[in-house]
């Protein structure tokens, strides 16, 4: 290599070397403890959702007037990837998302863009439209949620109280944002007395005239004088409930009060429209959102002490739980780290040693964690956290690192055993191997380019692999050039020397060896196509036999249960429902925290569990356990209780968490189309196919039920002859049933809502609910009361609870869950017994794959456009080092054959290959090359010393064995403490399989595809 000798530098001053790798051991280390740590890597998500409201609407009005025009406004912002909608009884809701490639720069723009056109578009809504309210916060990831509850003390108490906590908690150093959960919109009821307001005569109106007048904020003028300027004020405020008790009313000549005629009492939302209860009690949440870049373990330890000291000064009978904690996954996760690593270093040092002796094998061993303190510094200065993916990373990389290091040992050893002194034998380390190091190392850290670069969500959460691996790679290249050949002369012991070189070589082990690698050689077509084969059969059995999946199963603690009602169902079942579930869960000893969520999904305390939209007929519960056992357990204990019917009025799923995008049910088919009774045609088509597959648990209709309403036919002209409306009337049944706001109370920070409305025994009785519509009157302008019976005829009809729509189009997913194989394997067999539904759609209408593979399509997809760019890099590096076509040629021809190695490995343990094992077999084309590098750079050097073209290749061959088979064993050793890991299992797999196959394929492989290529023939 022509660059200067920094290997003959680095033994030559001494000094300085020593300096250096003293200030990279402690720079190390403090990097190490200042680097921050989280549970997954900072992540944006791409979504945010936008709600309407129109009290009164029906799902087709809400659809028609209110949804279609957002989301024709939404599809003018530019990277728009699709817009879900769901529209219920006078609310809407929108769920839009970008475009996984859209650069997290632009993220906030695009909000701005969908912010300025909702408002935009706001005025133009029909009257009565609450909204569009666009809500950003739908992507935050709450590092912890704490859970402020007081059974007995009034929730409008609660609230201050955890208004105050929330403020306290924002003040922690690393809190980004602290956000109240769970709140119930306070209301003042006034209540009337049906009886008592006929018997005087007095309209509702009058009434509620009254209490406004009393109530409202209006300017009362002002004085200019010589001094100050002075405003005249009024009395007109009744957020006090005696004040407004104490309203007076004028009945002719008579004054009476509020209290009269009418109960005045503080309540909340009726019927509410999102619960949370931890325990089985009512309470609110804090949600905790971490800063970038803080140490989450600190923070953790930030917060479990404001948690302390908040429990001592709380007052009698209120409790604070903390639901939801990621620095212990960090922990944990930091913890699973270190144990791992130092297996990891046991045995690299383990193997060196038994291989190349005790000193040899001590060096590698200094050399793994330097060459990790200098990656940790690279990574601090990066800004790169430790988190989930960057701590598997750095696993990996033990594998790979020793690689360059135990090279460097080994041919100091060499030339040792030759007689060379250790000065020298170092500086010739450098002349040998630097390039093909160098080079093969290059070529390892391009088999990640697609990760660093992949232009998607998972490219996005993964891509850091590249990074850490990049950096640890190219670091441990330069502590194996200047590190270790100081080390070497400092430790290494005197070499008995042996003649020339060459009786280290004729071991009996190496003359096995040398006889194996002449039959490969001289039998080259038998053994080149046999391997050929083997890699068709490995091909193959990938697309067969191995199982398919998308992100594997998370071994976080959490239990999610998630409750689904028919459409339509009221808050109160789903409550009844979830109150059962609390009911058994409650005497868990496993469960360590249980939280209750009613109305809609939890808010997002993992990356990937994305909360489900409101739904009346929807509700969450998230048992957090002690382990990933008791989780298993409760999680059995649960699904025994599902199945014996302890809970028929409702789907109940029990799930862990996923690791990956957000998907709700592994196994999902779109069908859109604008007929929702075709939809529900089409989508029980594809239900029955489902069902035919022995591995589909529960497959279903998205939406199926229609629900009933009642409807009031009113002939109009006879309704004038009374002197009513149809407005009237509906201002008089809403006052009736539900209430009407007549005013605001202004109290401290809010805003109360006054709601008036009839009393109504009738609620607690159900024969009477039976028949509340018997017991409605009218009152007409001239006092005359009209039973409603008389206003018209009252018809039950049926209309659609739930319109679903996918991009401006009606949907209809049918889902289902897995049991027994891979989502993707099971979709894909569905997909294709699918061909004759797709077959006979009618015009307008689709079929769409959802689901897991849907997502994993995305992510795959984003991998393989970077391929190619991956293997341009690979052969620039490859052909710069070999600088022939030849050379070039035989380093490339092993990049496929680790898939050999890999499909063996996922068969025989049984384990998936998903995303995860794809960025292994990705990677593993870069090692396999590495090793073929460094292998053809040594025939070449052969031929450059006089061999034969046969002794050559052979005689590389034997040479490279050593350190070809030592790296291998140590890479694959360190890889299995990688294999209990539940995310990085099945990549620490497929590296095992390919890396113990491929050091066969460099050893005897390439060796027969030299034969065959030089047509080099036995002596």
């Amino acid at each position: 290599m022509s660059f200067p000798n920094l290997s003959a530098l680095a033994v030559k001053e001494r000094a300085i070397t020593l300096f250096f790798l003293i200030l990279a051991v402690i720079a190390g280390i403090y990097a190490f403890m200042a680097l921050g740590r989280a549970e997954d890597p900072p992540f944006t998500v791409r979504a945010l959702v936008v709600s309407a409201y129109w009290p009164g609407a029906t799902p087709e009005e809400m659809q028609q007037q209110v949804a279609d025009r957002l989301e024709k406004r939404l599809q003018e912002v530019p990277s728009l990837y699709k817009i879900e909608t769901s529209v219920r009884p006078g609310q809407v809701s929108l769920q839009v998302e970008f475009f996984d490639h859209t650069p997290k720069a632009q993220v906030p723009d695009l909000f701005y863009e969908v912010r300025k056109r909702m408002q935009e578009e706001a005025v133009s809504l029909p009257a009565g439209v609450m909204g569009p309210i666009v809500n950003d916060d739908f992507a935050d990831v709450y590092f912890s949620l704490v859970a402020l509850t007081a059974p007995g003390l009034p929730m409008r108490e609660l609230t201050r109280d955890a208004e105050a906590l929330r403020d306290r908690i924002r003040m922690v150093p690393g809190v980004r944002k602290a956000l109240i959960l769970g709140e119930r919109s306070e209301r003042v009821f006034v209540e009337f007395d049906p009886v008592r307001l006929n018997n005087l005569g007095i309209s509702p109106q009058a009434v509620f005239q009254a209490i406004d007048a009393h109530n409202r904020l209006l300017p009362a003028g002002r004085l200019e004088t010589e001094g100050p300027r002075v405003y005249l004020r009024l009395d007109t405020d009744l957020s006090d409930l005696d004040e407004l008790s104490s309203v007076p009313l004028r009945i002719g000549d008579r004054l009476i009060r509020l209290s009269d005629i009418a109960t005045v009492t503080p309540g909340y939302e009726d019927p509410p429209g999102y619960l949370v209860r931890s325990r089985g009690n009512d309470a609110m949440l804090v949600g905790v959102v971490m800063e970038s870049g803080v140490n989450g373990l600190e923070l953790g330890e930030r917060l479990s002490r404001f948690i302390a000291k908040e429990r001592e000064t709380l007052p009698l009978g209120m409790n604070i739980e903390v639901l939801t904690n990621q620095a212990e996954a960090i922990a944990g996760a930091v913890s699973l780290f270190q144990v791992k690593f130092f297996v990891a270093i046991a045995v690299v040092v383990a193997v060196s040693m038994l291989a190349i002796g005790v000193k040899a094998g001590l060096i590698v061993g200094v050399a793994v964690p330097l060459t990790l303190g200098i990656t940790f510094l690279i990574m601090l200065l990066m800004n790169i956290n430790l988190d989930r993916v960057t701590l598997g990373a750095l696993i990996l990389a033990l594998g790979l690192l020793v690689d360059d290091a135990i090279i460097a040992v080994e041919m100091m050893l060499v030339k040792m055993e030759a007689g060379w002194d250790r000065v020298r034998a170092a500086a010739h380390a450098w002349n040998v191997t630097a390039a093909p190091m160098l080079f093969g190392t290059l070529v390892t850290v391009a088999g990640f380019i697609p990760v660093g670069f992949a232009q998607s969500a998972v490219g996005e959460y993964t891509g850091n692999i590249f990074w850490v691996l990049g950096i640890a790679l190219v670091v441990s290249w330069l502590v194996a050039v200047v590190f270790v050949p100081y080390l070497g002369v400092k430790l290494l012991p005197d070499m008995p020397a042996h003649h020339g070189g060459t009786a280290a070589y004729q071991t009996p082990g190496y003359r096995r060896l040398r006889a194996w690698v002449t039959w490969c050689v001289v039998h080259r077509k038998t053994v080149v196509f046999a391997t050929v084969g083997l890699l068709v059969v490995a091909i193959v059995g990938m697309a067969t036999v191995v199982q398919k999946q998308f992100f594997p199963a998370s071994d976080r603690p959490e239990v999610l249960v998630s409750v689904y009602l028919p459409q339509g169902s009221s808050m109160t079942t789903t409550d009844t429902t979830v109150s059962k579930i609390e009911a058994l869960l409650a005497p868990d000893d496993d469960i360590r925290s249980l939280s209750a969520y009613i109305g809609a999904g939890a808010p997002r305390f993992f990356i990937s569990a994305s909360p489900e939209m409101p739904n009346p007929a929807f509700a969450k519960l998230i048992a957090v356990t002690h382990d990933a056992k008791a989780r298993d357990r409760v999680i059995t204990r649960l699904q025994q209780a599902i199945a014996s019917g302890a809970f028929p009025e409702a789907r109940v799923r029990v799930t862990g968490l996923l690791y990956g995008p957000p998907v709700v049910w592994p196994v999902a088919f779109r069908v859109v189309g604008p007929d929702p009774q075709v939809l529900r045609d089409i989508g029980h088509a594809v239900r029955r196919h489902m069902q035919a597959n022995p591995h589909i648990l529960d497959a279903h209709l998205e939406w199926d039920e229609r629900a009933p309403q009642l409807h009031l036919s009113m002939d109009n002209a006879r309704l004038r002859l009374l002197g009513l409306t149809p407005l009237e009337v509906s201002q008089q049944l809403q006052f009736q049933l539900d209430g009407l706001v007549i005013s605001q109370l202004r109290q401290n920070i809010r805003t109360v809502d006054v709601v008036a409305r009839m009393q109504r025994p009738w609620l607690d009785d159900t024969q009477a609910q039976a028949d509340a519509l018997g017991q409605i009157e009218i009152l007409t302008p001239e006092g005359r009361k009209v039973p409603f019976a008389q206003l018209g005829q009252v018809e039950t009809r049926f209309e659609e609870p739930l319109i679903k729509r996918y991009n401006r189009q009606r949907s209809l997913m049918v889902q289902a869950d897995v049991q027994g194989a891979q989502p993707n394997d099971v979709s894909a067999s569905i997909w294709r017994a699918l061909a004759p539904v797709r077959d006979t759609l009618p015009p307008g209408y689709a079929l769409q794959m959802a689901g897991t593979i849907e997502e994993s399509g995305k992510g795959e997809s984003s991998i393989q456009k970077l391929q190619p760019v991956m293997f341009a890099a690979m052969l620039v590096f490859i052909m710069l080092q070999m600088r022939s076509f030849s050379g070039t040629f035989m380093v490339v021809a092993t990049a496929p054959l680790g898939l050999i190695g890999a499909v063996l490995a996922l068969l025989l343990f049984n384990q998936p290959f998903g995303f995860v094992a794809l960025l292994g077999l990705t990677g593993l084309a870069g090692i396999l090359m590495r090793n073929t590098l460094i292998l053809t750079q040594q025939v070449a050097d052969n031929f450059e010393a006089g061999m034969t073209a046969l002794e050559g290749v052979v005689e590389a061959a034997v040479q490279r064995a050593r350190p070809v088979v030592l790296t291998a064993l140590a890479a694959v050793l360190a890889f299995v403490p990688l294999t209990l890991d539940t995310f990085w299992g099945p990549l620490a797999f497929v590296l095992i399989g390919g890396v113990a196959v491929g050091t066969a394929i460099t050893l005897l492989f390439v060796p027969a595809l030299y034969g065959l290529w030089f047509r080099i023939r036995a002596a």
